[in-house]
């Protein structure tokens, strides 16, 4: 999806032209992937711009260089207050946020001991990653080839810049093949997530949805429509899926937040029912939350000015 620039980009404390937010091209994780990033979403409220759940995904940014040995230097206010700055500046009503921390200039090898980390935030407009109809027509799927990491491998609890080259064969392979996305299993065969989404599977009125065990990134999307689910009386429980059950359930929806909550139509070309009963009632209360025209949930909408 094209890229639509902005005034500016935050980089290391200061906003910068969009043209001159630029890296050398022997930055260190350019070359090894040594990194961490967060997608956020920022949407037009009746109180001005507010950022979905922000603090929570600086945190997630936190505990992910944590996880990798980085040491950020900023603390999770200061990169929230960063974040506002930055999508104030855009006078956009909505838009897509992107943190990222990485090991910038100066050094070169394995050894990221010696490296220095920067910080940069931009944020553009970006529609719904699997297509503003996603929720009602659903998108198909097909069980990838390529199995999500090993926790011993590389950890698949930070959201690493060099973890999405696995997600992006993946997502390349169901889209050559005429699919819109991929479901990745973990090396013990079990469900773990889809390339940028995290899977949710009902059957008989229980929807499950896979454990951080099964290699799942902690979504925060996740835990808002878990929170929505709960509140109106839908029993969505954390346990495992086999890959068959995929292909005999009553309804699945994946949901991040670029993919927002999107229905799934069908798992390697088995249909399935779409757009279902409790996906429609999840979906319509989380595009009402983030805009923050529920009150329950209004504390989740961080608003940037």
């Amino acid at each position: 999806m094209p890229i639509t620039p902005t005034p500016k980009i935050w980089m290391n404390g200061s906003l910068v032209d969009w043209d001159q937010a630029q890296v050398h091209v022997l930055t260190h994780t350019l070359h090894y992937g040594t990194g961490v990033f967060e997608g956020i979403r920022a949407y037009e409220t009746p109180d001005g711009p507010a950022v979905f759940r922000l603090t929570d995904h600086i945190v997630r940014l936190a505990n992910s260089a944590k996880i990798l040995g980085m040491e950020l230097p900023y603390t999770v206010d200061e990169l929230v207050a960063a974040t506002k700055e930055t999508v104030a500046s855009t006078g956009l009503g909505s838009c897509y946020v992107r943190p990222i921390a990485y090991l910038g200039y100066g050094e070169m090898g394995l050894n990221t001991l010696p490296c220095r980390v920067d910080v940069a935030i931009a944020c553009w407009p970006w529609g719904a990653y699997l297509g503003d109809d996603a929720v009602t027509k659903g998108v198909r799927m097909k069980i990838s080839s390529w199995t999500r990491h090993d926790h011993n491998t590389m950890p698949p609890a930070a959201k690493t810049i060099g973890n999405y080259v696995n997600s992006s064969l993946a997502k390349v392979e169901a889209l050559k093949a005429g699919y819109d996305e991929a479901i990745m299993l973990a090396p013990n065969g079990l469900v773990a997530e889809c390339t940028g989404e995290n899977i949710f599977v009902s059957r008989n009125g229980i929807i499950l949805t896979p454990p951080l065990s099964a290699g799942a990134l902690e979504g925060i999307t996740q835990s808002s429509v878990m929170t929505i689910a709960r509140d109106n009386g839908i029993d969505v429980r954390v346990d495992n899926i086999a890959r068959s059950d995929l292909y005999i359930a009553d309804e699945i929806f994946v949901c991040g937040t670029a993919a927002e909550i999107s229905s799934v139509n069908s798992v390697d070309d088995r249909s399935v029912p779409c757009p279902g009963e409790a996906t429609t009632l999840i979906a319509d209360v989380y595009a009402k939350a983030v805009r923050g025209e529920i009150p329950q949930y209004k504390d989740w909408c961080e608003l940037a000015v």
